[in-house]
């Protein structure tokens, strides 16, 4: 990595694209030119980079010829229409939003998981996956490749920064009013969300699924190559701001012991196993996850349930492994293959 690139981070002044600038610093990209771009409404504010003071710009009048990665994080809408001009241009684009997803042409990549899908890109996109597939594909993708995963049930208690910086405002005005014994009124989310839990993300689907619970099931297939894993997903918010988890719950096609994907996962990438059977011996989204870059499990254990049963507990900051990092890394791929 001697050379710079020119990168753009489009909704830079989003929740996912300040974390954006901060990973690009700490892991030393070699940014030569970096612009920041989000809506009209925004552009003039300024953003820290390093020790460095960056000016946002107008996306509508930004002129992408000379841009080598454009990090989007801006929205479905957004990404449709801008990310083409951009990979038009010349740019690689690396897309946050679910627009692109489930496109056969565009690879759904996870760094650890499948990076060498990131070079086959006709279109010039590379789609980050949902950030509570994200999570799960790096802690499930080392099993299936040891043993065949043959089912999935999964239960997320996913943090409200997923939702965007209105939940985060949403939730800490919520609970600061409930303290003082003031009645709420919930805006972003269709209940109250503090002291809460919410079993909805997403829209509601015809088969009685949301969105959000779908996407577990097509991105999970699509990143793992098999279609002939069964997934079942419900997706839950919580009145936590940031971190998501996920109780897994798998059957795999070979018998694998606890002990046997202890050995696995402490060894895959991007994994940190916090395993102990006491009191605080597990991940939590405040304890671990928040602020951080692993994908972190515990509570495994053998299904009692089942045969070839496998209990985890999924702990990962949304927003960093989520989102941020994964593109960052993923950006860090495509310079490699100069």
């Amino acid at each position: 990595m001697s050379k710079t690139v020119t990168v753009a981070i489009v909704g830079a002044t989003g929740a996912v694209g300040e974390t954006l600038l901060k990973i690009l610093a700490e892991r030393q990209f070699p940014v030569g030119t970096l612009h920041v771009l989000a809506s009209e409404r925004s552009a003039g504010e300024k953003l820290e980079y390093g020790a460095r003071q960056l000016v946002v710009q107008d996306l509508a009048t930004f002129d992408p010829t000379g841009v080598d990665i454009a990090l989007f994080s801006a929205g479905g809408s957004i990404s449709k229409e801008y990310a083409p001009k951009f990979a038009a241009a010349g740019a690689v684009v690396i897309d946050n939003s679910s627009v692109f997803r489930g496109d056969d042409d565009v690879p759904l990549v996870v760094a650890e998981v499948n990076p060498e899908a990131a070079r086959n890109r006709p279109r010039g996109i590379i789609a980050n996956p949902n950030c509570s597939t994200m999570q799960l594909m790096v802690a499930l993708a080392p099993i299936h490749r040891a043993v065949g995963i043959e089912r999935i049930n999964i239960a997320t208690y996913q943090s409200v920064s997923g939702t965007g910086r209105r939940a985060l405002e949403e939730l800490g005005k919520q609970t600061a009013g409930m303290l003082n014994f003031r009645e709420v009124e919930p805006e972003v989310y269709p209940v109250q969300i503090a002291f809460n839990v919410i079993p909805h993300g997403g829209d509601f689907l015809d088969n009685g699924y949301t969105s959000e619970e779908m996407k577990l099931v097509w991105e999970t297939r699509k990143i793992l190559g098999d279609d002939s894993i069964g997934v079942n997903a419900t997706v839950v918010r919580v009145p936590v701001f940031y971190g998501h988890s996920e109780a897994v719950h798998i059957e795999t096609r070979e018998k694998i012991t606890a002990a046997q994907a202890r050995a696995l996962l402490e060894k895959a990438p991007g994994v940190e196993v916090v395993d102990e059977q006491v009191g605080g011996g597990y991940p939590t989204p405040v304890t671990h996850a928040s602020g951080n870059d692993p994908v972190y499990v515990g509570r495994i254990r053998e299904d009692i349930s089942h045969p070839r049963g496998l209990d985890l507990w999924v702990v990962a900051d949304n927003i960093r492994k989520g989102a941020a990092l994964n593109a960052v890394q993923l950006a860090e791929l495509v310079l490699r293959e100069a």
